[in-house]
């Protein structure tokens, strides 16, 4: 057995019960036979700070960081890594040598993802869309403009966020599109991403005509309650690749567990029949 009993890690958010972090990191602390912990922190902004300068007293060596503590943690660490920068956004922190240690593994998850359920899609295939324009659509436009896609069509149900994430990394393959345009600029793409919370459960579904959609692009929706979502059932009808946001999930998680846990993890199925047994 690795005696890691004093290794102490976990998420932080407010409110915090929604996470599902703790069940995942639970199920690879129990596989690979850790006795480390994973905890759940409920902090209210006001104390956010505080409760991060602590952490090496409270001998927590690594965090998760969820809503809304992702973007307003920079100013309690002492390094951010350039991805994290990148994205405006910290969901990682790790205590080294005695400094905190900001990065983000949304890009990592939410590519890896994609290359593992959908194998034959290749950034040279052709121009992306994604739906959406906050942190998670973020994480998409850096790992998407990193890997090499030649144009990425951009659509926000209001239109200024996309345009200041335009303006945010300044590039010429991030084109800018009104909404009403959405379903038409559909035609010759190789992927389309649903970044937003439209389709998850109690929210509407994402109003979009697949018809111009090419058979052969990928259709990628970050949600994952449900796990196939309306826009995933409309592509699944038309013979579409499609990519469900759970490993999204999983895979932003593996980094960090191998850093704070020296083990790393496998994402596999019966992870995720255990993660939806969650859901």
């Amino acid at each position: 057995m690795i005696k890691l009993s004093q290794i102490k890690a976990g998420v932080v958010g407010w409110p915090i019960s929604h996470s599902l972090s703790p069940r995942l990191h639970g199920f690879w602390l129990n596989k690979y036979n850790i006795e480390g912990a994973y905890l759940s922190f409920a902090v209210a902004p006001e104390a956010l700070g505080d409760f991060i300068s602590a952490m090496p007293d409270k001998g927590i060596t690594g965090l998760n960081v969820t809503v809304p503590h992702k973007e307003s943690i920079f100013p309690f660490l002492d390094e951010v890594g350039e991805v994290a920068q990148k994205i405006g956004a910290v969901n990682m922190v790790t205590l080294r040598e005695g400094q905190l240690y900001g990065s983000n593994t949304d890009a990592y998850g939410f590519l890896t993802n994609l290359q593992q359920k959908a194998p034959l899609w290749s950034a040279e295939q052709g121009p992306v869309v994604i739906i959406g324009a906050g942190g998670a659509a973020r994480a998409a436009i850096v790992s998407l403009l990193a890997e090499g896609v030649p144009e990425i069509r951009l659509f926000n149900r209001t239109r200024g966020r996309a345009d200041k994430l335009a303006e945010r990394y300044d590039d010429p393959r991030l084109k800018v599109y009104d909404w009403a345009e959405r379903s038409q600029k559909l035609s010759e793409i190789s992927l389309l991403v649903n970044t937003t919370l439209l389709g998850m459960t109690g929210q509407p579904p994402l109003d979009i005509d697949l018809s111009l959609l090419s058979p052969l692009a990928v259709v990628y929706d970050i949600v994952y309650n449900p796990l196939v979502t309306d826009l995933l059932k409309q592509a699944k009808l038309r013979g579409n690749p499609c990519v469900d946001g759970l490993g999204m999930l999983l895979y932003q998680a593996a980094p960090a567990f191998e850093a704070w846990f020296g083990q790393a993890p496998m994402v596999d199925q019966d992870l995720r029949n255990y993660m939806l047994g969650g859901l």
